[in-house]
């Protein structure tokens, strides 16, 4: 029996898609293979967050339960015992966007959608199956996207057999034509609903659509063409990009079945806040305290930036809550020129306790304000 996606990352199904991205990146963390974790569980939470984080895949999943990805898999759903009537099976077609209303002139596009083709002949040619995306996050510091940096991740992902370079076929042993799909990739196959006759044309599990099959399959990877294996892969990450950025390697995800294309690499780049400096697009806040007497007479004091520090004039009579501009000291703009602003939020402080020799020059300075 299948488990249930929600329960697996530890969410309600009511869970917002920033519940489910949190719940998929603590768990991810925790039973990560390479840092000890249950590589069988690791793989079961990234198989939930891959359909939960798809509002589509989500829709289906309500609706239908861990099953759905079975039925989209092999070309369509099993038969036509699980819908009573008509309507009730054009309710069920609702997930893959049709109308609800159901007629015979739409007949034939929904078991084209469905099917994949109502067709007595088929196509020739198998479907071959691309690799499966990566997902992972990344947390940097901001000084880090500040300057860029660049990271290394070790993946357990799905890799070319080294063995049989990705054919599936046992080195020396020779490839012939798929004697049940004959060389198709594809079988049809017929069904029966009341006066109606539909062909199903799905992919042929015996040559797993490639139309040929080696006499002999690999040793190592079965037949597939690939293994699960480690891969060093590094990835720079560019200056100035923003918390929440993703970033997409081509090719960098699992391996495609024999020949087929791998899948992509997506990270997803989350910027740690920092002690001092608030970030806002390419500027950078910090709030500054002066006492009262920089605030009257004015001063010239050191103020920190990413980069170092940098003296800053404070102008006579300036009032708490000001900001001032240093231009350029901000963040780098991401795949632009330039850098954005530092913006100093000045604030006045005012002292608890003083000596009565203080009082005493305030005393007088009021009188001379007055």
């Amino acid at each position: 029996m299948p488990k249930d996606y929600y329960e697996i990352l530890g969410v309600t199904k009511s869970a917002s898609p920033d519940e489910i991205k949190r719940a998929y990146r603590k768990l991810a963390q925790q039973y990560h293979p390479d840092k000890g974790g249950d590589q069988e569980k690791f793989k079961q939470i990234n198989a939930a967050y891959q359909v939960l984080s798809d509002p589509q895949k989500r829709a289906q999943y309500d609706k239908f339960g861990a099953g759905f990805e079975q039925a989209r898999a092999g070309g369509g759903f099993s038969g036509f015992g699980d819908f009573r009537d008509f309507s009730s099976y054009a309710d069920a077609f609702d997930v893959f966007g049709r109308e609800k209303e159901f007629n015979f002139g739409n007949l034939g596009d929904i078991f084209e959608q469905v099917f994949g083709g109502v067709s007595g002949r088929g196509r020739r040619g198998g479907r071959k199956q691309k690799g499966q995306d990566i997902s992972i996050d990344i947390e940097i510091s901001l000084e880090e996207a500040a300057k860029g940096v660049k990271k290394e991740f070790n993946l357990y992902k799905g890799v070319i057999c080294p063995k049989c370079g990705g054919s599936g076929c046992e080195p020396g042993s020779a490839v012939k034509e798929c004697s049940k799909c004959k060389g198709r990739g594809q079988v049809e196959e017929t069904r029966s609903a009341g006066f109606f006759s539909f062909s199903q044309v799905r992919v042929c599990q015996e040559c797993r659509g490639v139309g040929k099959k080696p006499e002999k399959f690999c040793s190592q990877c079965g037949g597939d063409g690939r293994i699960k294996d480690y891969k060093t892969i590094s990835i720079n990450i560019p200056a100035g990009i923003q918390d929440g950025q993703i970033i997409s390697l081509r090719g960098q995800g699992e391996a495609g079945a024999q020949f087929s294309a791998p899948g992509d690499l997506y990270l997803t780049v989350y910027v740690k806040p920092h002690k001092i400096f608030e970030r806002r697009g390419d500027d950078l806040y910090l709030n500054i305290e002066i006492n009262f007497t920089q605030a009257v007479l004015g001063d010239k004091i050191e103020v920190p930036i990413l980069w170092g520090t940098v003296q800053l004039k404070i102008p006579e009579g300036i009032e708490s809550g000001t900001i001032i501009r240093l231009k350029d000291k901000g963040m780098p703009r991401l795949q632009g020129r330039g850098l954005g602003d530092m913006m100093v939020k000045i604030k006045i402080k005012t002292p608890k306790k003083i000596s009565r020799k203080g009082r005493e020059l305030l005393e007088e300075l009021k009188k001379e304000l007055e």
